[in-house]
Order: structure tokens, then C-alpha cells, then sequence
């Protein structure tokens, strides 16, 4: 299963830069091969200051070895090695109009002391972070992760829609990161679906990924934008990285065990601003994103 996955990332990594660099028609991404001392590496491509996007990266990374003492508890395991591999990814669009996205698909092991597979899981998903509102825009990136759902349970969008709202959520500000999309973790072979099953449907998630987030770049990376729009997209983009610094357990993991630290925070935006106390003007364009980002609502 894992040189299964392995080989799936690498060639998504490739159709997604390729679509991307597409997309932007200025910029390339610039590829940065690392390797990890305790075992394993990945293959960074980070893309910047383009004609869309204002910084970006796809990266995949395989990495294994001996399980740190604080993962193996955090787990509730002891003297456990592991293998991880997965395509994270991260695009902070020029254009306020334009949406932020993230999208992670990753494969998890877990060894007894004779090498012998005792866990393993797929995890992963898609979500999508507006600066400003389009309701469009959101029911299509809805009904592109539902289709590829549907395709292999028809509970799955509902289930794990649900759980990416009560994932991406800034407990600290009591509103949501973004408008959701899909999270699922821990997907484990069961009586209904092994893990060739499982395979399936992530790959699926991964598959669609293009399809939901392109035409949405497409529709407004030329809307024209003053320079109090791209204010309000700092100060929102202040939030974005208040999550992945504060909850988001897949940069926890990578600081944890050793990961490449350039790569685990190429999540960030190049500018970002926090100010204080800051509310925006009541009726607003800006407020009525706010008030989406309070009350989770269902798309399509």
C-alpha cells in the first residue's frame, strides 16, 4: 500500500504544478529535493510572486523511522517505528477576490518491534479560505468534493463536511478558518471498506482537486481590487496562520519528528497584518463573510 501511494503523490505533485503553472502563466514552481537524517526526505516545489498566485507550494514528503516519546504517547503507543507519506498543499492567491486553498492526502504506518504493520491509515481533505463571499464560488467547491464522495458512500460528504467544520475552526476567535470543504483521518480497514477501499476514495478526494479549485480562480483572479481589499486579505490571512501555529496537528506532527522546517511552514503568506481590536464596517462585504465564519451553513 505504501509504494502504492507513494507513487500516486509524485505523479499528483506533478498534474497539479502543471495545472497551476498553467493557471498563472508567469510563474514556475522551484523544486527542492531534502532529506531527513532519521529516515526518508520529500520533494518541495514552492511557486511565488506570479500573476495569480502570491506564493504557494505543493510538497510531498516520505519520511520513517523510530517514533519521537511525545508522538508515541500522543498516539498511545510505545517503541513504535513509522512510515508517513503525503501531498500537502497551500496556494495564497495576489487577488483578495481569489480564495486561499488547502489540501492534504496523506498514508500513516505503524511498526511492532519486528517490523510488523500494527496500524495504518489514510488521512486528509480539502478546504477552502475566502476573503471575500461568493456563494458560487463555494457551492462549486462544495459539489466537487460531494461528487467525489458520492462516488463511494453516499454518507461520506455529509460525515466528513461536518468534521472539516469542527476541524478548521479558531476556537480562540469562535469562528471558522474558512467555508470547510472535506476532512477525514484515521480511515482504518473495517467490515465495509478495506484499505484498497480506502485508497479509492482519498485518491478520488485527490483527484478532484484541480477541478474545484481552478474554474474559482479562473472567475475572479482579474477582478479588479483597491488596496483596502488587499488589507482586509492580510488581516484575514492573520487568522490562517494563527490556525496552522496554534491547532493544525499536521504542522505539530512535522515539528515533532524532525521535519523540514521550510516546508512545514510553507504554509504561511508572504504579508500578513494583525490589528488590534479590528472589526470591519457593519453591513459590509467583509462583515458578511464574519458572519458566515460564526455559523457554519451547508453549501449545495
Amino acid at each position: 500500500m505504501k509504494e502504492q501511494f507513494v507513487n500516486y503523490i509524485r505523479n499528483l505533485q506533478d498534474t497539479i504544478t502543471s495545472g497551476l503553472e498553467a493557471e498563472d502563466g508567469k510563474a514556475v514552481f522551484k523544486e527542492d529535493l531534502w532529506e531527513r537524517p532519521e529516515g526518508g526526505g520529500g520533494r518541495t516545489r514552492v511557486i511565488e510572486n506570479g500573476a495569480v498566485f502570491e506564493k504557494g507550494g505543493v510538497n510531498i514528503s516520505e519520511v520513517h523511522g523510530e517514533l519521537p516519546k511525545s508522538m508515541q504517547e500522543y498516539f498511545g503507543v510505545t517503541d513504535a517505528n513509522f512510515f508517513a507519506c503525503g501531498l500537502s498543499l497551500v496556494l495564497h492567491p495576489k487577488n483578495p477576490f481569489v480564495p486561499t486553498v488547502h489540501a492534504n492526502w496523506r498514508y500513516f504506518e505503524l511498526y511492532n518491534n519486528q517490523g510488523n504493520i500494527v496500524e495504518q491509515w489514510f488521512g486528509g481533505g480539502q478546504d477552502l479560505t475566502p476573503y471575500y463571499l461568493f456563494e458560487a464560488d463555494a457551492a462549486h467547491f462544495h459539489t466537487i468534493c460531494k461528487r467525489a464522495c458520492d462516488a463511494h458512500n453516499s454518507e461520506f460528504y455529509s460525515t466528513y463536511k461536518k468534521r472539516c467544520d469542527e476541524y478548521f475552526y479558531n476556537a480562540h476567535r469562535n469562528e471558522a478558518r474558512g467555508i470547510g470543504g472535506l476532512f477525514f483521518d484515521y480511515l482504518k480497514a473495517t467490515d465495509t471498506m478495506n484499505m484498497q477501499d480506502w485508497y479509492n476514495f482519498v485518491t478520488s478526494v485527490g483527484d478532484s482537486f484541480l477541478e474545484s479549485y481552478l474554474p474559482i480562480v479562473e472567475q475572479r483572479k482579474n477582478t479588479p481590487y483597491t488596496s483596502q481589499h488587499k488589507d482586509w486579505q492580510e488581516i484575514r490571512r492573520g487568522r490562517y496562520v494563527e490556525f496552522n501555529l496554534v491547532h493544525d496537528k499536521g504542522t505539530l506532527f512535522g515539528l515533532k519528528t524532525n521535519g523540514r522546517i521550510e516546508s512545514i511552514l510553507m504554509s504561511l503568506p508572504p504579508h500578513v497584518q494583525w490589528r488590534y481590536d479590528y472589526h470591519p464596517e457593519p453591513g459590509s462585504e467583509e462583515e458578511k463573510l464574519i458572519r458566515v465564519l460564526k455559523n457554519p451553513k451547508n453549501w449545495i
